[in-house]
């Protein structure tokens, strides 16, 4: 049994969703693929082929793994770790979604299992990898098991296996992912809208040191209570209006007004922001898209707006520029 997930990429509203604002999320063309399948043991094992990593346990000792990264998460929301110390390995985020969904669906194991995980989209670059990840182990599960598939109580999963790598998230990468297509997402909630046509780039500056639960709790300690979130919903609410309507040259101010918000609040590092400003000098406009980062260098995804993709600026800074397009399904069995 094998499913796939789609990632996504913010067009606006990143950071901001966290405080209830609404965010522009589209899922693209990327995808992370699991694959399940009986095994004589009693183990249940997953396999990370693109890390070459594999986790092998006993039902028992999943519970047991359970029971350490709840308490870990509760630590983290009380101060006494940091999202980073909540999983010790990439592994047990799926060793604790399968538990958590075992539990959850009142299943029996007659049989071990082996999950085998893999993904062409790029690892902690804000494109949703992880997510995108845990919906393709969701999916494939309900299918091995031959379930009813109820997106609204999978989803709910997601989001809970989400919190022990983003700490506070938003719930936007899990529904995306989920749903595909491309929405309006508010406090959990979604409104479905149109693709857009606009001619977009996405343009990878490298893996950033810090993750996007640590992000989230840097800029939370600086700007949590702070009104600038007002004014990236009332960019966001522009640059919605403006999507399927022929004007490049305002999509091109709100796309650099979002940039300079995103910059104010310190997620986009210094290398990155003259990238961007070379962009800007050609008569494009770009962002980060997705957390961006507090320290280091590189700031995952910027994606551009502009007539005519920056190869050459690419290539001075050494990112890879990357096709990209909506993609209008979201997880499923293939």
């Amino acid at each position: 049994m094998k499913a796939i997930a789609p990632g996504k990429i913010i067009i606006s509203g990143e950071h901001s969703v966290v405080y209830g604002k609404p965010a522009l999320v589209m899922a693209v063309d990327r995808f992370a693929e699991a694959t399940i399948f009986p095994q004589t043991t009693d183990l249940v094992s997953f396999d990370l082929l693109d890390l070459n990593q594999r986790s092998s346990f006993t039902v028992r000792a999943l519970h047991e793994l359970k029971r350490r990264l709840v308490k870990n998460y509760h630590m983290f929301l009380n101060g006494e770790l940091s999202i980073r110390e909540v999983l010790a390995k990439p592994f047990e985020l799926f060793d604790f979604l399968f538990i958590t969904l075992l539990d959850g669906l009142q299943l029996k194991l007659d049989r071990g299992v082996s999950i085998g995980l893999r993904s062409d989209i790029p690892i902690g670059c804000g494109m949703g990898s992880s997510a995108a990840t845990i919906l393709s182990v969701l999916r494939a599960v309900v299918g091995f098991f031959a379930l009813d598939f109820n997106p609204d109580r999978f989803y709910e999963f997601g989001v809970e296996a989400e919190k022990l790598q983003h700490g506070n998230p938003s719930g936007v990468d899990p529904y995306i992912s989920l749903h595909g297509g491309f929405v309006r997402f508010q406090e959990k909630n979604a409104e479905k809208l149109t693709l857009p046509q606009w001619p977009m780039y996405l343009v990878n500056t490298g893996q950033p040191l810090t993750t996007t639960g640590e992000c989230v709790e840097l800029v939370a300690k600086k700007f949590a209570d702070s009104k600038i979130w007002d004014d990236f919903a009332a960019v966001t609410a522009e640059i919605e209006k403006m999507l399927h309507r022929d004007d490049l040259m305002t999509m091109r101010r709100l796309i650099r007004e979002n940039n300079r918000l995103l910059t104010h609040i310190g997620v986009v590092p210094a290398g990155v922001q003259d990238f961007i400003v070379e962009v800007e000098k050609t008569g494009g406009a770009a962002k980060t898209s997705g957390a961006g980062a507090v320290l280091g260098h590189r700031a995952g995804m910027v994606l551009i707006f502009a007539e005519k993709a920056p190869i050459e600026i690419c290539q001075k800074y050494g990112y890879e520029l990357m096709p990209v397009k909506g993609e209008p399904q979201g997880a499923r069995i293939v």
